[in-house]
């Protein structure tokens, strides 16, 4: 059964109601079992999926030979299944290349979007909406009778089987993804389109500052480009999050301008955004020395106007 979602009418920088539910149908699931399917992937992503317990989510990424990223993602376990939360585009891209390397492993990967619906609950009344219905959720990851949550900060992603999904819903305003977008582009998350494919560094898009490098697991794929922008610099990007206006409607190909001395120059790609009628709210790799107080615009509308808002974390190196 289809989740009827509504369109959020709140402007992108007010608050949000207090409890938000938001179809997250913009995401899917990559499912990955066997023998030696944990391992597998261990070897293919920045993530270090040996030590990941079972009470843990972690963000990672899959990189290319070179280390720039296929996918990011989100990575947990149900039962015996480990499973990868990304873009639903993305996942029809990077599927096909993990399980090119697969077939060399005891390790099975299939598309496990169906399987589930996909839920985001935040607001003031998160907390209290999904304590009501699962109990008190204190741990990363917590197994249910019919899914998965994941608690990130105030915020929670449930993973369930549908019918569970839609009986949980029942009378409550469901939003489109859109409203769940925009919560992740302030928290500075870095969810990559298929269109970025092998254009980033894993830090080019803050990876390491959400604990989804680590550089003590040993190989895997891209390792040694990732390891290189960590102990030798080199890396000149980082991921920016922007608001403002535009009379335009923008899309992830939309170019940016930064104001400089001499006029406006080119100034970076977005990554995700969200647009209601005129306002904008999107993250945007640009180079990791741009100001706080950095002008920039739409490329195709002079008129356009953005600005630079703060990280909900630190880019310095520990």
């Amino acid at each position: 059964m289809t989740i009827a979602v509504s369109t959020p009418t709140w402007d992108l920088d007010a608050s949000m109601p207090p409890l938000m539910l938001a179809n997250l149908s913009h995401l899917g699931l990559i499912k990955v079992v066997g023998e030696q399917g944990r391992s597998f992937i261990h070897g293919q992503v920045t993530t270090d999926i040996s030590s990941l317990e079972a009470n843990q989510w972690r963000w990672g990424a899959h990189c290319d030979p070179k280390g720039k990223m296929l996918a990011s993602f989100r990575t947990f376990a149900i039962q015996d299944a480990l499973l990868m939360l990304m873009p639903k585009d993305t996942l029809e891209l990077d599927l096909p290349q993990l399980q090119k390397y697969a077939v060399f492993s005891k390790a099975t990967l299939t598309n496990a979007t169906a399987e589930w619906t996909l839920l985001g609950v935040a607001g003031e009344q998160a907390t209290q909406f999904v304590t009501q219905h699962f109990g008190e959720i204190t741990e990363e990851l917590t197994l249910v009778e019919h899914g998965a949550i994941l608690k990130d900060a105030d915020r929670f992603i449930l993973v369930l089987q549908p019918e569970a999904a839609t009986t949980l819903v029942g009378e409550h305003t469901v939003f489109d993804a859109s409203a769940w977008q925009a919560l992740e582009i302030t928290a500075g998350y870095p969810n990559l389109a298929p269109s970025h494919a092998n254009q980033y560094v894993p830090q080019m898009c803050n990876l390491q500052a959400i604990n989804g490098i680590s550089f003590n697991k040993g190989c895997y794929m891209g390792q040694e480009t990732v390891a290189r922008m960590k102990y030798r610099g080199g890396n000149k990007r980082a991921l920016y999050i922007l608001h403002g206006t535009t009379s335009s409607d923008i899309n992830l190909e939309s170019a940016l301008e930064i104001e400089l001395e001499d006029g406006y120059r080119k100034g970076g790609q977005i990554i995700e955004f969200v647009q209601r009628g005129n306002q904008v709210l999107l993250t945007a790799v640009l180079a990791n020395d741009t100001a706080n107080d950095a002008k920039l615009r739409f490329a195709d509308d002079e008129q356009s106007s953005l600005h630079i808002k703060a990280l909900p974390y630190s880019l310095e190196e520990a």
